[in-house]
């Protein structure tokens, strides 16, 4: 434990790109989920259909693929993404893909009714959704939508093969350097899990607020 240690300020900084990648690739892919699942939900037979496809080709594949296609597929077109913007765009359409189907079920959680009321009081399609559906659809996503964002926050490791110094990384880097294995795959681990845990704690006191409102 003398080495982890030592090299503890590495392991943070590699913690640190963890946090970034989970919070940026999140951040992005709630954007995207609730359009992908308005579109399947609202649009028309082709905006319906086109991200019906969306969300199972992204579904059916691989993120690890995924991440491939972005970082060493896209050149043989001419583009030429570094490895920190690859992580972001090939993990915010993943989970996008994976939080639009969280959303589309939460939103059609919501009663009818309600739909109907606030459309025979005058408010518009996109006022009822902004002021009816969406905040009673949110408190029924939030449970699903913290055991996604967990799951991204572990799946950052997998950036780690196109050279992002994250988490699991920074292991590796340390590991070649002094051979030694066991001591940094246990330290990531618990960091691992204190970052987890404290998500955990933030989404449950979401969750805890969201349900006093109703």
């Amino acid at each position: 434990m003398e080495l982890v240690l030592q090299n503890f300020q590495f392991l943070l900084t590699g913690a640190y790109y963890t946090l970034l990648i989970t919070i940026v690739s999140m951040f992005f892919g709630l954007i995207i989920g609730m359009v992908v699942a308005i579109a399947r939900l609202k649009g028309n037979w082709l905006i319906s259909n086109l991200a019906k496809g969306y969300v199972s080709i992204i579904r059916g594949t691989p993120i690890l693929v995924q991440i491939f296609i972005i970082y060493y597929g896209l050149p043989d077109y001419g583009i030429t993404l570094g490895p920190l913007t690859a992580a972001f765009i090939s993990l915010s359409i993943n989970i996008g893909a994976y939080l639009s189907e969280t959303f589309r079920g939460a939103i059609l959680s919501v009663p009818k009714g309600q739909t109907e009321a606030a459309v025979s009081l005058g408010l518009t399609p996109w006022q009822t959704m902004r002021r009816v559906v969406l905040p009673q659809a949110a408190r029924v996503a939030i449970p699903p939508m913290g055991n996604t964002f967990v799951g991204m926050l572990k799946e950052t490791s997998l950036v780690s093969v196109v050279t992002v110094t994250e988490l699991l990384r920074s292991a590796q880097l340390l590991i070649a350097q002094y051979y030694v294995a066991m001591p940094f795959y246990i330290a990531i681990a618990l960091m691992y899990w204190v970052m987890s845990m404290f998500f955990s704690y933030i989404l449950d006191r979401i969750e805890s607020r969201l349900s006093k409102a109703y």
